[in-house]
């Protein structure tokens, strides 16, 4: 895709970390110091009606600072890479206009990586036959051996994918099966056009888990399996890449029977944590571009407001 910006380039704050490390309250204060609005880089929280199960910023939260990109699509659409960076694209310059920092939040690593190192992600148009096809073969032979044959044809493709993403499988096997090219070699990589800090939040992994835990059963408590049956009772069905997410899969298949409550929460933490080490993979603490910070010291805010007063003065 082409990015129309201006001819000097925007400021964008990353604020970036695992789930469940603290991003959420961190960057509701850091916007209210910088004068921001926050932009977000979670896959999730663009669909309407997945609230709980995705931790989605509260009505309250959102009334603090603005959100962007969030309660932006039903759980049934479906948004693409393409369509996330134009409309980054479009609340970046919207932000900037008003004399505000825009500044990304969220642990999707792709999205953000696309941001900071310039994809042009390749438009190829879907082939509904084609993707008919592909999905009704996911539905036999399911997501992880769907990955799996995935993992053959284009592993580079696949090492960026979470395994249950039954849709981006199918997404990169179609474009892969229409172009007769890998997925992974169509993506080509450029100068971002924008002027980016990075910033990273971490704890320790202990300490990471007895949060993941903590929220799980908080959800939970909060209503999660109200909310999913909510989502089903709509008409939004157990197939939507959405509703694959961690938690609503599991409620689904405890509100079919399948699994038992326990059942439920044990794979949910235990999912959650293979997700957290995946998400390593796309944020390593070696990176020279990411200014790493602990999540639990009495003074980050601080430590964050200061390394972005001075990302204002240093311009490019």
């Amino acid at each position: 895709m082409t990015f129309v910006l201006p001819d000097k380039k925007l400021p964008l704050i990353i604020l970036l970390g695992p789930t469940a490390v603290g991003k959420t309250e961190l960057s509701l204060q850091l916007a209210e110091q910088i004068n921001g609005e926050i932009i977000s880089a979670d896959s999730r929280l663009l669909y309407r009606g997945m609230d709980i199960g995705t931790a989605k910023p509260t009505a309250e939260e959102q009334r603090r600072v603005p959100h962007h990109l969030v309660d932006v699509a039903n759980p049934d659409e479906v948004w693409s890479l393409a369509m996330y960076l134009q409309a980054v694209q479009t609340a970046v310059l919207d932000i900037c206009a008003r004399g505000r920092l825009p500044l990304l939040v969220g642990g999707t690593g792709q999205y953000i990586r696309a941001l900071v190192e310039g994809w042009r992600v390749p438009e190829v148009e879907p082939d509904p036959r084609l993707r008919a096809a592909l999905e009704n073969w996911a539905g036999d032979i399911g997501p992880q051996v769907l990955y799996t044959r995935l993992q053959k044809l284009d592993p580079e493709a696949a090492a960026r994918m979470e395994p249950q993403n039954m849709r981006r499988s199918v997404r990169a096997l179609e474009v892969i099966l229409t172009t007769g090219q890998l997925f992974s070699t169509l993506r080509e990589s450029g100068p971002s056009p924008y002027r980016v800090l990075m910033l990273g939040l971490q704890r320790p992994r202990p300490e990471l888990y007895a949060r993941i835990d903590a929220r799980i059963h908080k959800m939970l408590a909060d209503g999660l399996i109200a909310e999913t049956q909510n989502l089903l009772d709509r008409g939004y069905t157990a197939e939507l890449p959405s509703l694959s997410a961690i938690g609503y899969r599991q409620v689904i298949q405890y509100l079919a029977g399948e699994i038992s409550l326990e059942e439920v929460v044990v794979q949910m933490k235990r999912i959650t944590r293979r997700f957290v080490r995946r998400q390593a993979n796309w944020f390593k603490e070696d990176d020279p571009l990411i200014q790493w910070f602990p999540a639990n010291a009495a003074d980050s805010l601080h430590q964050l407001v200061a390394v972005v007063q001075r990302f204002r003065v240093d311009k490019d």
